[in-house]
């Protein structure tokens, strides 16, 4: 018989979720953990992105996103029990695919060099925050 639990407001390092939903959810040995982009913890600030006054996305550093979602993703895995040598699946949501494929390849490339999960990478139009990275992923605990 499975068992599950959401894990819900222990997470110390890693940002606050941006809507009503856990970071992680464990069914048995697994760890599901809900999109994650590269926000800060207790900010609404976008690590590379700048905004006009209005919130229009000015411009905006790839590779300053990714380091911020892996370290998020790092955390949430830590404070759940799990780790990044634990990770099984990653799903990664691009919102441009042509401009930051390559640049995010190389920086995953770095992270993942010794654990190699299945990875899938889909272009999106865009994302809930102006970010131009999400990661779901799951892990085993």
């Amino acid at each position: 018989m499975y068992y599950y639990y959401e894990l819900k407001n222990q997470f110390l390092k890693s940002p606050e979720p941006v809507g009503l939903y856990p970071h992680a959810r464990r069914v048995g040995d697994l760890l599901f953990l809900s999109g994650v982009g590269p926000r800060e913890r207790g900010t609404k600030i976008i690590p590379g992105v700048e905004q006009d006054a209005t919130g229009k996305v000015i411009s905006y550093d790839i590779e300053a996103q990714c380091h911020s979602v892996f370290r998020n993703i790092k955390y949430i895995l830590e404070d759940a029990g799990s780790s990044w040598d634990k990770i099984i699946d990653v799903t990664v949501f691009l919102t441009n695919m042509k401009d930051d494929f390559a640049t995010y390849n190389r920086i995953y490339a770095e992270y993942f060099k010794d654990n190699q999960p299945c990875r899938t990478t889909v272009e999106i139009n865009c994302l809930p925050t102006p970010i131009g990275i999400e990661l779901k992923v799951i892990a085993t605990v």
